[in-house]
């Protein structure tokens, strides 16, 4: 069992600092109990606020933290909520914090971030040459505040070697699901997103895969066109095409390709838009051919080989089973499930 400390900040907002605790606590329990199961908890959840007494949220409700921040020794993970409020008087409430996580970091502990909460992160210079995401509305302040990170706000999610960032308030429940998917797989993910009715986890705005690309190499052109695909995965896409937006022939873009990521330009594409594919039967209720329309295939036969290949499951089979749409043949929404 991981052992997760979730600290409460003064003037946040509430849900950012009960989500995790909630999404946390759920995972291997709360799907199995619903089905009269006895289930067995992934992480111990504990809660913290700086001085161990209960913190204002910027509603009416207060939250009354379990410990004090120095009371937690080193836990496997600290997710750090939002904090609201201005920048100068979130960093001026919390001055003591960024220490307590520099230390925790060093020591072992992941650190995440939620919303205004990464601001905490970047005090602690944690996300110094790192990618980092963080509510819209804070970017441009951020990028003057911490101009060595490298701010992404069009990402749900960032992660980077035990660092991980979500964006606006509710994407918090996506970065809580990320996390349970990271430390626990998929099938505990998808139950526990299932028990509580969320979608799994988005990482990228313009997209639904759900994974961030494999881009922890040097080779920058390949990168770059990593993350243009990771955008564009359902367009037209021909290898010559690809080779021309990156500048290079196209015998040394297939080379250059599969010394940084490992595996040729179709493969990966291919690998893409399976992902896509399995986060909308997993949330959306589309048919099976209206999914493979959606990430970029017309024929419908190698769209189902396919997903087969990847998966090991054809796409209806993958879908009655993972759906969050149902549970043990209850049906939300509009589409009957059949078992």
């Amino acid at each position: 069992m991981l052992d997760v400390a979730v600290i409460f900040l003064e003037g946040g907002t509430p849900s950012t600092a009960v989500t995790p605790v909630e999404i946390l606590s759920s995972a291997g329990f709360l799907y199995e109990n619903l089905q009269g199961k006895e289930g067995k908890r992934k992480f111990n959840v504990r809660t913290a606020s700086l001085t161990g007494e209960s913190v204002q949220t910027l509603s009416t409700l207060k939250l009354d933290p379990e410990y004090s921040v120095d009371e937690i020794d080193s836990p496997d993970l600290m997710v750090v909520s939002a904090g609201g409020g201005d920048l100068d008087t979130e960093c001026r409430r919390n001055a003591q914090l960024p220490s307590l996580l520099q230390k925790a970091y060093e020591n072992g502990t992941s650190i995440a971030g939620v919303c205004s909460g990464v601001v905490q992160l970047a005090e602690a210079k944690l996300l110094d040459g790192r990618p980092a995401t963080t509510h819209w509305a804070l970017v441009d302040e951020c990028r003057k505040r911490y101009p060595k990170v490298d701010w992404q706000p069009e990402r749900y999610i960032t992660e980077n070697d035990r660092v991980f960032c979500s964006g606006g308030v509710y994407s918090g429940v996506d970065l809580c699901l990320y996390l349970v998917e990271k430390y626990c797989g998929h099938q505990v993910a998808m139950q526990t997103a299932r028990a509580l009715l969320v979608r799994t986890p988005r990482v990228w705005q313009a997209g639904y895969t759900a994974e961030t690309p494999q881009i922890n190499h040097e080779d920058d052109e390949i990168r770059d066109l990593q993350q243009w695909l990771f955008k564009s995965y359902a367009e037209n896409i021909k290898v010559a095409d690809l080779a021309s937006r990156a500048n290079m022939s196209q015998r040394n873009f297939m080379r250059r390709f599969k010394a940084a990521t490992g595996e040729t330009p179709i493969n990966y594409v291919q690998r893409l838009r399976i992902k896509a594919a399995r986060h909308l039967l997993e949330n959306d209720l589309k048919t099976v051919r209206e999914v493979c329309r959606e990430v970029g295939y017309e024929d419908v036969n190698f769209f189902r080989k396919l997903f087969k290949r990847f998966t090991g499951l054809t796409p209806t089979t993958y879908r009655d089973r993972f759906s969050v749409n149902t549970l043990n043949g209850i049906t939300y929404g509009n589409r009957t499930q059949h078992h």
